[in-house]
């Protein structure tokens, strides 16, 4: 599969722009060429230049250095996040598929009521009874999304246990959890990779949506969504402050849904030829 997603223009496009953000947020310390955080109101709005490449901000702050490090916060929240959902994700749907019987159908029922309700809806409940901070983001997204990527795992499950290699296990007398680790799972891992890649660009525009609203980090964190927030009052003297951000929010969401993609297409090309 990554050998032909090698050999895809999509793929490699939105591979470059993974590659340029995650080795941005990577070695943010040694590319920030100033401190994010670093207050000189004497030198705000000041326009491009080799000192400050995208100026600076409100409070005289280095944009570009503020971009380089949100880097970090945007993705840092991003993957560990999908990883949850995905480990959860794995287990439940997993599980329910292969059982069948009412655990399945309990699963379903559960994942109905979570679908029921908007994630920003549960985010918000969340937050607003836990309070903001890192740990309380994920908590809160996990608890909103989890449904979504357990009913997906289940769907690809249940195709793969009624197969015969399925059948075959069972009759050489393996035991549920072996099925379910050794045969179900990896079988059903490829089309599950792609729906994760397209939710990380999901869950930056999650996240970034809830720092825009104020609900995310604290004030003055160097985040995508925060950044523009603080940019909202004086977008129209300095649009500058509303683009950079916004825009590197577009490029990694672009990137992981132009990769996503290219990999569903390669997985179901019959899909993509309809």
């Amino acid at each position: 599969m990554l050998r032909q997603a090698m050999h895809s223009k999509q793929a490699l496009a939105g591979l470059v722009l993974i590659l340029l953000m995650g080795g941005m947020a990577v070695f943010a310390s040694v590319l920030m060429p100033h401190d994010p955080n670093q207050i000189e109101v004497s030198r705000k709005f000041l326009p491009s230049s080799w000192e400050y490449p995208l100026g600076t901000d409100q409070l005289g702050r280095c944009v570009l250095s503020r971009l380089i490090c949100g880097a970090r916060y945007s993705l840092g929240i991003a993957i560990p996040t999908l990883l949850v959902l995905g480990a959860a994700g794995i287990a439940v749907g997993t599980a329910a598929a292969y059982l069948g019987g009412w655990p399945e159908r309990l699963m379903l029922i559960v994942c109905d009521i979570f679908m029921a309700f908007p994630p920003l809806v549960i985010v918000l409940s969340m937050i607003g009874a836990l309070g903001q901070g890192i740990a309380n983001i994920l908590a809160a997204v996990v608890f909103s999304m989890w449904a979504w990527f357990a009913k997906v795992v289940r769907t690809y499950a249940a195709i793969e246990k009624n197969k015969d290699y399925i059948t075959a296990a069972k009759i050489a007398g393996c035991s549920n959890l072996r099925i379910i680790c050794y045969h179900i799972i990896p079988n059903i891992w490829g089309p599950f990779i792609v729906y994760m890649s397209t939710g990380v660009a999901s869950l930056i525009l999650m996240i970034s949506g809830f720092s825009f609203l104020g609900l995310g980090f604290p004030a003055g964190t160097p985040e995508w969504g925060a950044m523009l927030g603080e940019a909202r009052s004086v977008f129209y003297s300095h649009p500058r402050l509303v683009l950079y951000p916004g825009l590197f929010i577009l490029l990694t969401a672009a990137g992981f849904n132009l990769f996503g993609e290219a990999l569903r297409d390669i997985l179901s090309p019959e899909e993509a030829s309809q």
